[in-house]
C-alpha cells in the first residue's frame, strides 16, 4: 500500500441496493469466507470497514503507480528485478481490496500522484527510488498497526479474517521497508528531508482518502 492514488479502474463499480453484479470465483470465495468469520452487511461497523477499505485499496493503488513509475526508470538496471519483486506483492495486495470493495460495497477514492512520485525519486537513482520505499512503506506500515488496534477493539473475533488480511499486508510492507534499507535508501541525496517530505504527504493522502 502507499499514499498516492489514482483514479480507480473500471472494474470497481459502486454497489447500490439490489444491484445485481456477477463476481468472479474468488470474489465469492472472499464472501462466503468473510461470512463464516461473522462479517455482513448487516451486522458490521459500516463505517469502520468502509473507510479502512477504501483508504487500503486507494493505497495499494498508489503502490502499484509508485512501483510503475520506478520501474519505467531502473526496471533494466540492477535493481529492476528488486523493485518488480515488491510491485507483483502489490499487485495481490490490490486484488484483495478490489473484491473487497466489491465485497462490502465501498466507493473508490481518487488520486493521481503515484506514478509521479515514483518515476520522479527514481530519477535521483536507485537510492531515491528505495528512499521513497522506505518513507512509504513506514507510513503505510503505521497506519495498518492503527487499523489493527480498532478492529481489535470493536470485535476480533467478528473481523477475524479482515484483521489477518491487514496483518499479512503490513508485514509484507514492513519487508519492503527493510529492502529499501538494505539497498541504500539512506544514501539517497537529502535523505532525511525527501524521506520527511513523502511522509508528511501520505499522511496528507491518508487524510484525504478517509474523508472523500
Amino acid at each position: 500500500m502507499s499514499c498516492a492514488r489514482a483514479a480507480a479502474a473500471p472494474c470497481l463499480w459502486r454497489l447500490r441496493p439490489g444491484a445485481r453484479r456477477s463476481l468472479s470465483a474468488y470474489g465469492r470465495r472472499i464472501i462466503v469466507r468473510f461470512r463464516s468469520s461473522g462479517m455482513t452487511l448487516d451486522n458490521i461497523n459500516r463505517a469502520v470497514v468502509d473507510r479502512i477499505i477504501r483508504v487500503d485499496h486507494a493505497g495499494e493503488y498508489g503502490a502499484n503507480r509508485i512501483y510503475a513509475g520506478q520501474m519505467a526508470v531502473l526496471g533494466r538496471t540492477s535493481v529492476g528485478p528488486v523493485i518488480q519483486k515488491m510491485w507483483d506483492q502489490e499487485k495481490d495486495h490490490l486484488k484483495k481490496f478490489s473484491e473487497l470493495m466489491v465485497t462490502f460495497r465501498v466507493r473508490p477514492t481518487v488520486n493521481v500522484l503515484g506514478f509521479a512520485l515514483g518515476a520522479g525519486t527514481a530519477l535521483l537513482g536507485k537510492e531515491g527510488a528505495m528512499a521513497c520505499t522506505v518513507a512509504v512503506e513506514e507510513s503505510i506500515a503505521h497506519h495498518y498497526n492503527n487499523q489493527i488496534r480498532k478492529l481489535m477493539e470493536e470485535d476480533p473475533e467478528k473481523y477475524k479474517e479482515l484483521l489477518q488480511v491487514i496483518k499479512k499486508f503490513r508485514d509484507e510492507e514492513l519487508e519492503h521497508h527493510d529492502t529499501g534499507l538494505e539497498h541504500d535508501a539512506e544514501l539517497a541525496p537529502a535523505y532525511a528531508v525527501l524521506k520527511s517530505v513523502i511522509q508528511a504527504g501520505c499522511k496528507v493522502a491518508i487524510y484525504l482518502s478517509e474523508r472523500l
